[in-house]
C-alpha cells in the first residue's frame, strides 16, 4: 500500500502539470510546486521557534484560523507557517499578515517530507479536519515533534475503519493529540485502539463565525438595497442553485435577492444576468469601490441620492467579487447555501451565526452542522423548484417564522463555541498549567 501511495501522490503531481495546459486551478498547482523547497529552504531555515499549521484549503483555514490568531497574538516568540495543499486556499490567503510564511505542502515523498522538516525544524505542528500525509507524520513521529489534528471528524465509511486500513489507521497513530467534532468520532476513533490521546473539543468554525460577526465590513450600498424588503441572501452558489432560485422567484416579486455565486468569472456573472433578465439585476462593481465600504450605514453614504432610483427599481444584486460574503449575511432575513446539488453544501455557519434561517439542497448529510439545524428546526433542505417555493411561500406568509428558525440557528453557533480555548488549553497545558 506504502509503494501505491508513493506512485499515486508523484503521478497526481506530473497529471497536474498536463492538464495544467487546459486548467488555471492545475497549473497553478503544478507550478506552485516548482523549486519550492528551494525557497522553503532560503526563507525559514534558522528561524525558531516555529509552528507549522497546514489546512487543505479555505475552508480548513478558517477552521485553523482562531489558533493562528491566539498564536500570533499571545505567544509573539513563535512564527508560524501555513501551507496549503489547494490553489484556491494558497492564492486566497498568500498575504495573510497573522503569519510568517505561506507555501504550498510540497509533494508527500520520504525525501520532501525529510527536506521539508530539515529547513522548518517546527516545534509544534498542526494539521486541520481532513489532512493525513504519510510521510510527513510518520517522519514529525519519528522526530518527535508535537503534531495535533484540530477539528477532525470521523465516518464509518472512511479507509480507518476498514479491514484494509493498516496502512491509513498508522497515520492515525503518528498524531500527540486528535482532536475531534464530535463523540461519534471519539467513538470510531476508540475502536481502533485510540482513546488515551482522543480529546472532544468541537469545531474550531463556530468560534471563527462569531469572530467574523463582531469584524463584519458594512456595505451603504447592500444596506440600502435590502431595506424594508424581505431579503434573501443566496450565498457560495452553482448553475443548479441558480436555476430553482430564479423559478422560484417569479412568484415572489417583492423580494430582495442578494446573489453571491462560488465563482464570480465574467461568463457565470452573465449567465446569472441572462437567468434573471426578467428582473433589473446589479452588479456590485457597478458602484465606485469608495462608496461601497468605509461608513457606517446608508445615510451616511454621500451618493446614494444618486443611485437610490436604480436600487429602488432592481430585485437582483449580484456580488461580483470575493471575500465579503460572510458580512452579507447580516442584511439578510433568510439564507440559501449553494452546492447542495453537486459534491455538498459551502459553510452554513457564517449565515446561522446572524441568527437568520438557512435553506439548502439535498447533499448535506456529511455535515454535522446541517443535520443537526435541520433537526432542530432552523434549516430546511430543498430538492427542487417545487420544495423551494414552499419554503418561501411559507416564510412570507408567516414572517414569525423566519425570527423563530433564525433565533434557533443564531443559538446552535453560539451554544457550539469553545473549541479553540479547548485545544489551546490542552497543547499549551505545560506553559498554562505553571503559570
Amino acid at each position: 500500500m506504502k509503494l501505491l501511495y508513493g506512485i499515486f501522490n508523484r503521478c497526481y503531481y506530473l497529471l497536474a502539470g498536463l492538464l495544467g495546459l487546459f486548467r488555471p486551478k492545475a497549473k497553478a498547482f503544478h507550478d506552485g510546486r516548482k523549486g519550492l523547497l528551494r525557497k522553503i529552504r532560503e526563507q525559514v531555515s534558522g528561524s525558531s521557534p516555529v509552528i507549522w499549521v497546514h489546512c487543505s484549503s479555505v475552508g480548513e483555514f478558517e477552521q485553523a484560523r482562531p489558533v493562528i490568531e491566539w498564536y500570533a497574538q499571545n505567544r509573539p516568540e513563535y512564527r508560524i507557517l501555513l501551507t496549503f495543499f489547494s490553489p484556491s486556499g494558497y492564492q486566497l490567503r498568500k498575504n495573510y499578515d497573522k503569519v510568517s510564511w505561506v507555501f504550498y505542502l510540497p509533494v508527500d515523498t520520504r525525501s520532501n517530507a525529510r527536506a521539508f522538516l530539515d529547513a522548518v525544524s517546527p516545534q509544534k505542528v498542526i494539521f486541520v479536519k481532513y489532512e493525513f500525509w504519510y510521510y510527513y507524520l510518520t517522519e514529525l513521529k519519528r522526530r518527535k515533534i508535537e503534531t495535533y489534528i484540530i477539528s477532525a471528524i470521523f465516518r464509518p465509511s472512511q479507509s480507518f475503519f476498514k479491514f484494509y486500513g493498516g496502512f491509513f489507521r498508522k497515520m492515525l497513530r503518528c498524531f500527540t493529540t486528535l482532536f475531534v467534532q464530535d463523540a461519534s468520532s471519539a467513538e470510531l476513533l476508540a475502536s481502533i485502539g485510540l482513546k488515551d490521546n482522543v480529546i472532544i473539543s468541537g469545531d474550531t468554525r463556530f468560534d471563527r463565525v462569531c469572530q467574523i460577526i463582531g469584524k463584519s465590513r458594512h456595505f451603504p450600498i447592500i444596506e440600502k438595497f435590502t431595506s424594508d424588503n424581505l431579503t434573501l441572501i443566496a450565498g457560495s452558489t452553482w448553475e443548479p442553485d441558480e436555476e430553482i432560485i430564479a423559478n422560484v422567484l417569479k412568484n415572489f416579486k417583492k423580494i430582495k435577492l442578494v446573489i453571491i455565486p462560488h465563482e464570480t468569472s465574467d461568463r457565470r456573472i452573465e449567465h446569472i444576468e441572462e437567468l434573471f433578465r426578467e428582473y433589473r439585476t446589479l452588479r456590485f462593481s457597478w458602484f465606485d469601490r469608495k462608496y461601497t465600504s468605509g461608513t457606517d450605514s446608508a445615510e451616511e453614504c454621500p451618493v446614494l441620492e444618486e443611485i437610490q432610483e436604480k436600487i429602488a427599481e432592481s430585485n437582483v444584486l449580484i456580488i461580483d467579487c470575493v471575500g465579503i460574503l460572510s458580512s452579507i449575511y447580516r442584511y439578510g432575513d433568510i439564507a440559501y447555501i449553494g452546492g447542495g446539488f453537486g459534491a455538498g453544501i459551502h459553510n452554513i455557519l457564517e449565515a446561522a451565526a446572524y441568527s437568520i434561517p438557512v435553506i439548502f439542497g439535498p447533499n448535506y448529510k456529511k455535515f454535522k452542522e446541517a443535520r443537526e439545524l435541520l433537526k432542530a428546526g432552523g434549516a430546511l433542505s430543498v430538492t427542487d423548484t417545487a420544495s423551494l417555493y414552499s419554503v418561501i411561500d411559507n416564510y412570507v406568509r408567516h414572517p414569525q417564522s423566519v425570527k423563530i428558525n433564525g433565533k434557533i440557528c443564531g443559538d446552535y453557533v453560539k451554544e457550539n463555541t469553545g473549541a479553540m480555548l479547548k485545544i489551546i488549553n490542552e497543547i499549551e497545558k505545560p506553559i498554562i498549567t505553571n503559570k
